[in-house]
């Protein structure tokens, strides 16, 4: 069974290219860095420019903890991506293996 998390970030006005920027490279530092990181796939709202949408899967829940411990997670979303999101929102799944 793999844990899901599905994320979505609005950014604040004018920030919507510096968000991308770091979606982009979580996504890329996610695969390459983290042995538990199964997929992470970043997509923009076609319609809304300031919305995205993040599909990440990992072995386990203890492969998502062990990804918000990462130096790049806390450099790039906590430091860098928060203080310029207007909203956030996650929800948590499992597959049906």
């Amino acid at each position: 069974m793999s844990y899901v998390v599905v994320a979505t970030w609005r950014a604040k006005p004018g920030k919507e290219a510096f968000i991308e920027n770091i979606v982009r490279t979580m996504a890329r530092l996610s695969t390459t860095e983290e042995p538990e990181t199964i997929q992470f796939t970043a997509q923009r709202s076609v319609d809304d420019p300031a919305s995205f949408l993040l599909y990440e899967v990992y072995t386990s829940e203890a492969g998502f903890e062990a990804h918000k411990e990462t130096e790049h997670f806390k450099e790039y979303v906590l430091g860098q991506a928060l203080p310029n999101l207007a909203h956030r929102e996650r929800a948590i799944y499992e597959t049906l293996d």
